[in-house]
C-alpha cells in the first residue's frame, strides 16, 4: 500500500532532499513546490518571510521508515528551525 510523506523545509533543504531522492528506486513519486513562510525558519530573505519548499513523497508503506530517515537526515531536521515532516494516511486504490 502507498503512503504519502510531506515536509515543509527551507528552499535549500528541500532541493537537497529532492536531489537525493529523485533517483531512489523506492520513491514512486516526488514533487517539490516553493513558497514562503514567516514562522518556520530563522533565515528571512523577504522581510518577515523566508523561502520554503513543500515536498511530497509517495512510497510503499514497507519503505516509509527508510525514506523518512533519509528525508530527516538530508534536511538536517535534528537542528532547530529545520522544518517539519509528516506521514499521511495510506493511499488506497479503488
Amino acid at each position: 500500500m502507498l503512503v504519502e510523506m510531506g515536509s515543509m523545509l527551507s528552499l535549500n533543504s528541500g532541493v537537497k532532499v529532492y536531489d537525493a531522492l529523485k533517483e531512489n528506486d523506492k520513491v514512486i513519486y516526488i514533487f517539490i513546490e516553493t513558497g514562503r513562510s514567516n514562522d518556520l525558519f530563522e533565515e528571512k530573505q523577504f522581510g518577515e518571510f523566508g523561502e520554503a519548499s513543500i515536498l511530497t513523497v509517495i512510497v510503499e508503506d514497507v519503505d516509509e521508515d527508510e525514506i523518512f530517515s533519509e528525508i530527516y537526515e538530508a534536511a538536517n531536521l535534528d537542528k532547530e528551525d529545520g522544518g517539519i515532516i509528516y506521514l499521511g494516511q495510506k493511499i488506497e486504490s479503488k
